[in-house]
């Protein structure tokens, strides 16, 4: 049974005509035999054309695959390796099962018959007697279970930390092995399978060695979404989310594939013994083969083609993109005031402040504590006046309603009444321990649990909410403090019986998924009665777009939301690696990410909490947050010179936010991320693959953030589109100092109260120069754009505009993207609606300043310049910083406008 449907988009399902070649209208570079090979491309193209793209399906006698040719060469392949394999499903009348197999059956051994009165975040049991559960008591009981399981067949059941999974339909996994083709001159490597706290570049987990035997160097990379409890750093064990996609540049083509099961999978990889092919072998528990291969060619090519399949990301609402501050937990109504208060009175700006766990009624999502939190409307209004927003935890842990409770939950009463929940192997409502307790876990893959779920977000069911609250989702792997590694059983089942083993990494995606439509619904008039909920989702372009973090991600998370790395650590490696998680989410379609700012567990120097502000400034999820354990850290806390650090990263990102938000429209209409690795757009240099410390924003900034304590200069790589017409570099942290690509630089400066941040030369970059204190308030304030030129003094960028907020830009296209054209005749912009059916935004945000820098020579500085072919600009050339600034040329953004430059005596 196909489980999964929901990651794809429902156009993926549609299939496009091929036609099938002869060897000769392949024109494959190396020979092919068509005897037990079948050769297709794309209908469409004239039979006369060689085709770019060709697929080659395998169906000799014991061979089975399929390859793909990307102008002639071989770019990849299946099953080169002999590991495709599948295991059939058997009935579980035909072998001997035991009576219970699901109950927990090592809990009374593992606990020694003491009584649980709760979990610690590490799965560990809690006891009445005070004491905690020893981590190695909770294996001691798996040889046991295993030798008391006298009905046990081979494969059928496996027992792990006290706990047995046993499989209803046997053993039924499926594997394949995929390789991708390189060669000497453009060798491959590969890149995804996030979540891992590993390096970008993938490392080999398995060599060859001196006679061609291979040798296992490490566990395979495992995708299985785990509430992982203080995470290690280079080690490829699975974290909260798993997208089974690789993507394989070289310096010709950039080729991937998405292997489409989102059950327990193992990837492993090696580079095969011509040192220029990567080949990667899957192995995952159970479902189907449903194998999609991207043939690019480019890398912009292979993230439209991915996100074509499981879905464009969501466009944003602005307020999203500024800066989040959260701890667990801002203690109550009085608390959320003086932080409010603080940005303030420090002059820096931010959009949300969140509220964690603590702020329910006895972890009981959907309530408030009303001790700590009396009047939450008013709180929400109070926050709102400045344009701010607030967020709520709602994870999906139900509380159990008990016989006793003098006021029984009502969202567990419902959801039990109408049949919602997991069941557990006997048929009944799963139950496990989280945060509130004994909690259920509501079935997302039903849609009418789905349709129920966003119902309890309308305003008159989510009581003291407001247009102004969103949401985070934790804990959605998800998370069962007392299941197999702090999750879920595999043998429970869904409302229609599909195990869960089957779709464990979707769960995470489609809670998000309902969470989110639930700010869609509660923004339509209620029902009648209002009991009454509608599984069919009915948008208008008036609706508020809207925003939902989730913890748990897999393919296709990209449409519903931001996803952040969890929860790491105050240490400087988890900076490090921060980048480099980011980069891997990035490339596999997720792209709305980022990591806990300062880290989440422990106490972070003023230097280290410095260095990541710096960093996550130019990340596309900027948030600070903090356990409760750990002291406060709001910007102000550390006082001189560390406040005025931070305020600055974080009012760069304020000044930013025009270019960040176009990037994640690009994102939305394209599937460009937001944040890009090096080789996107600079292939020729084979120091590009490899660079892993450094990244792109969009393509026109380039970020190497400081990661190690005591730095004050550093080495910096800026590349080059080609070696004979070199990319010039502009440091914007350094007066926009002028640097040629293609080298290595060494002893950069990197101060503290500054990372390294490079200009592309050849492109335009749009700011805002006056930061408030918040998004909301900057909506309509004058734009200025900084020019920097290429070698050929030529340069040229893009503005999207729309208003910010509304779903217009989707259904009705309503959004104008801005073109600018810089070259030594002058600037020319011009708007046009960004989609081809939809309309142009009108806004009224005008040019205020253009700063164009390298000119290099006195003789290309123009003499005067003319807007609209008549009126002078005022300007004034600097020639020490080779910087010309054009002060108010009082031109509406979204009109089309011409400044020309005269080179001649200038005009009277």
């Amino acid at each position: 049974m196909r489980t999964y449907h929901d990651i794809l988009v429902p156009a993926a399902d549609e299939t496009r005509p091929l036609r099938q070649l002869t060897a000769a209208e392949a024109g494959l570079t190396a020979p092919i035999s068509t005897q037990d090979v079948l050769l297709f491309a794309p209908a469409g193209h004239e039979p006369r054309e060689t085709p770019r793209v060709v697929a080659a399906l395998k169906v000799g006698k014991g061979s089975f695959g399929v390859d793909l040719y990307l102008d002639g060469e071989k770019v990849v392949s299946t099953n080169d390796d002999g590991k495709f394999h599948y295991e059939i499903r058997q009935d579980q009348a035909a072998v001997k099962t035991g009576a219970g197999a699901a109950a927990d059956q090592g809990a009374v051994d593992a606990h020694e018959g003491k009584t649980i009165v709760d979990y610690g975040e590490d799965g560990l049991a809690i006891y009445e007697d005070g004491t905690v559960q020893k981590k190695e008591e909770s294996s001691t009981t798996d040889s046991n279970l295993a030798d008391a399981a006298d009905d046990k067949v081979e494969g059928w059941e496996e027992s792990f930390d006290g706990h047995t999974d046993k499989k209803k339909f046997g053993p039924s996994s499926i594997g394949l092995d995929v390789s991708f083709h390189g060669s000497v001159e453009a060798p491959r490597s590969l890149y995804g399978i996030p979540e891992h706290a590993t390096d970008f570049v993938l490392k080999d987990t398995i060599e060859f060695d001196e006679g061609g035997e291979r040798k296992v160097v490490t566990d395979p990379y495992r995708l299985y979404n785990l509430d992982v409890f203080e995470y290690e750093l280079d080690n490829p064990m699975a974290l909260y989310g798993a997208i089974p996609v690789l993507v394989a540049p070289n310096k010709k083509n950039t080729v991937g594939m998405f292997w489409n099961n989102p059950s327990e999978t193992f990837v492993d990889i090696w580079t095969n013994e011509d040192a220029n092919t990567k080949s990667s072998r899957w192995l995952s528990e159970s479902g189907v083969f449903d194998l999609f291969l991207l043939a690019g060619p480019s890398s912009a090519d292979l993230f439209s083609q991915y996100t074509l399949l499981t879905g464009r990301a969501q466009l944003p609402p602005l307020f999203a993109l500024g800066y989040h501050q959260c701890r667990w937990n801002y203690k109550n109504e009085a608390d959320v005031a003086r932080v409010d208060a603080g940005f303030d009175e420090h002059l820096i700006p931010y959009d949300v402040l969140w509220l964690d766990i603590d702020h329910t009624d006895g972890k009981r999502y959907f309530t408030w504590d009303k001790h700590a939190f009396p009047t939450p409307k008013d709180m929400q209004e109070a926050v709102a006046r400045t344009g701010r927003k607030i967020v709520t935890i709602v994870d999906p842990h139900i509380k159990v309603s008990q016989p006793g409770d003098k006021h029984p939950y009502y969202i567990h009463t419902e959801a039990e009444e109408l049949g919602l929940f997991v069941k557990d192997e006997q048929g009944n409502d799963f139950k496990g321990w989280c945060w509130p307790g004994e909690s259920s876990y509501v079935d997302f893959t039903s849609p009418k649990a789905r349709a129920w779920w966003r119902h309890q977000f309308r305003y008159e069911n989510y009581q003291d909410s407001t247009k102004h609250l969103y949401t985070w989702n934790d804990m959605n792997e998800p998370s069962v403090f007392n299941g197999p590694e702090v999750s879920m059983r595999k043998g429970c089942v869904s409302i229609t019986g599909v195990e869960h083993r089957e779709w464990h990494n979707l769960y995470g995606t489609l809670f998000q998924w309902s969470t989110m439509e639930g700010q869609l619904v509660r923004q339509q008039p209620p029902p009648e009665p209002l009991s009454a909920f509608a599984e069919e989702l009915q948008l208008s372009p008036d609706m508020q777009r809207p925003f939902v973090l989730s913890r748990a991600f897999s393919a296709g998370s990209q449409r519903f939301g931001a996803v952040w790395t969890g929860d790491n650590m105050a240490e400087w490696g988890h900076l490090r690696y921060a980048t480099k998680m980011l980069l891997s989410m990035s490339v596999a379609g997720l792209t709305f990410v980022g990591a806990d700012v300062g880290g989440f567990f422990g106490n972070p120097s003023t230097e280290l909490l410095t260095r990541w502000n710096q960093a996550a400034a130019y990340q596309p999820f900027f948030r600070g947050h903090a356990h409760h354990d750990s002291a406060r850290r709001e910007p102000w806390v550390f006082g001189e010179p560390t406040t005025s650090h931070v305020r600055a990263a974080i009012r760069e990102r304020y000044s930013l936010l025009p270019y960040i938000y176009t990037l994640f429209h690009t994102c939305y209409a394209r599937g460009m991320p937001v944040m890009r690795p090096l080789w996107v757009h600079f292939t020729e240099d084979p120091q590009s693959f490899s660079e892993e410390d450094q990244f792109l924003l969009g393509d026109i900034l380039l970020v190497k953030p400081i990661v190690d304590e005591g730095v004050e200069a550093t080495h910096v790589f800026l590349p080059s589109e080609n070696s004979k017409d070199k990319t010039v570099w502009y440091q914007v942290t350094d007066g926009y100092k002028r640097f040629v690509g293609g080298k290595t630089y060494e002893n950069v400066p990197a101060p503290l109260d500054a990372i390294p941040v490079f200009h592309r030369g050849g492109t335009i970059l749009p700011r805002k120069q006056r930061v408030r204190r918040s998004s909301e308030l900057m909506r309509s304030d004058p734009l200025t754009l900084i020019v920097a030129l290429d070698q050929h003094l030529m340069a040229r960028g893009e503005l999207y505009v729309d208003d910010e907020r509304s779903l217009a830009a989707e259904l009705e296209g309503e959004g104008t993207l801005v073109s600018f054209q810089q070259t030594r005749d002058g600037l020319r912009s011009t708007a046009a609606a960004a989609t081809l059916q939809g309309k142009r935004y009108t806004s009224q945000m005008w040019v205020e300043r253009i700063e164009i820098y390298g000119f290099q020579s006195a003789a290309n500085v123009p003499k005067q310049v003319l807007a609209g072919g008549e009126r002078a600009v005022d300007f004034q050339y600097d020639a020490a910083g080779d910087r010309l600034v054009l002060r108010k040329p009082q031109m509406l953004v979204t009109d089309d406008w011409e400044l020309r430059f005269v080179y001649d005596q200038a005009i009277e």
